[in-house]
């Protein structure tokens, strides 16, 4: 089972010549859906394996791989919220957070020796879902480490970690794939039209791969095809169209669309939509360039409102209403 997506082999060469180095943290960095976590749990693996084999994966055959696989590895803990775990309490409401008691619950973890005499391994992803307290906790873990134990955090927002949190560990950067590479897979993936699942997810491929699953091709197609046509877009029907949509995901395909607007604009380029260019090109040519400016601003805005929207209807007739306003010439 040691199976790497098809833009990360150099990601896990350079792994390899951390294997040795003596550090208390890593901090695996990225955009989401490039693998990240995929990565650090190989990684976390291949390091505990009693017999590694020469390119560096775990063996798949040792005892420390058997338990690794059925979750119950005694020298590997992995750290997530309850809302990203299937055994939650009937009736109760899953945390998105990392909590402060689930830091403290390493106590004992932390207080052995490795069972193999080896490496120990934390997982925490994403690691920005701790809260303060738990941030805390686990700093004065990786202030003070025991010997032989490696905390792997593993986030797409580092700016929303502790500066003192970021300091104690080494970064290890992702890039996300090209765009060739991460089409081929998709379509391997036996994702429709792979270009255009791939721009939809802001060129994340595992997004893009999610995103197909759920249908949301569709849902973006009706936005599309209303919002070409703004001065005959029927507002009020394509909100009902678009009602069991996440309103957090139609802001993105505005934010998409607003972009390719204003580069095509400014620029004469455009990065999500490249099979409209001339659609966009006719659309944008008598528009003033601080409306798609104010437009995009709004967008930022309204993505944060997104999170919290009380009557979804009214938020997502806003979105277009505003939208055929700043599109007015």
């Amino acid at each position: 089972m040691n199976e790497l997506y098809p833009w990360q082999q150099d990601d896990w060469a350079r792994l390899q010549a951390l294997r040795a180095r003596a550090s208390q943290g890593l901090l695996f960095q990225g955009q989401k859906g490039v693998g990240k976590l995929s990565l650090a749990l190989n990684f976390a693996r291949a390091l505990l394996c009693q017999h590694p084999l020469a390119n560096g994966f775990a063996c798949g055959v040792c005892p420390s791989c058997h338990w690794f696989l059925q979750g119950t590895h005694p020298d590997f803990r992995f750290l997530q919220p309850e809302s990203e775990t299937e055994e939650v309490e009937a009736g109760k409401k899953p945390s998105r957070q990392i909590s402060v008691d689930q830091i403290r619950g390493l106590a004992d973890f932390l207080g052995m020796s490795a069972h193999q005499g080896g490496r120990r391994v934390v997982i925490v992803h994403p690691a920005e879902a701790m809260n303060a307290n738990a941030a805390n906790a686990l700093l004065k873990s990786l202030e003070e480490p025991p010997a032989g134990l490696l905390f792997i955090l593993v986030t797409h927002k580092p700016q929303q970690l502790l500066p003192t949190l970021l300091s104690r560990c080494l970064v290890f950067s992702l890039a996300a794939p090209d765009a060739s590479t991460a089409t081929r897979w998709l379509a391997g993936q036996g994702v429709k039209n792979p270009v255009d699942a791939l721009a939809i997810a802001g060129f994340s491929p595992l997004q893009a791969l999610q995103g197909a699953e759920q249908n949301g091709i569709d849902a973006r197609d009706k936005l599309l095809r209303g919002v070409k046509q703004p001065v005959t877009l029927d507002v009020f029907a394509l909100t009902d169209a678009l009602q069991k949509t996440e309103q957090v995901e139609i802001v993105q395909w505005l934010q998409q669309w607003s972009h390719d607007l204003t580069s095509m604009k400014l620029t004469g380029r455009l990065r999500y939509h490249p099979a409209d260019e001339a659609l966009i090109r006719k659309l944008v040519a008598p528009l003033d360039p601080l409306n798609l400016v104010r437009l995009q601003k709004y967008l930022q805005t309204a993505k944060r409102e997104s999170q919290h929207t009380l009557n979804p209807k009214l938020f997502i007739e806003s979105l277009l209403l505003t939208y055929c306003q700043l599109m007015h010439v």
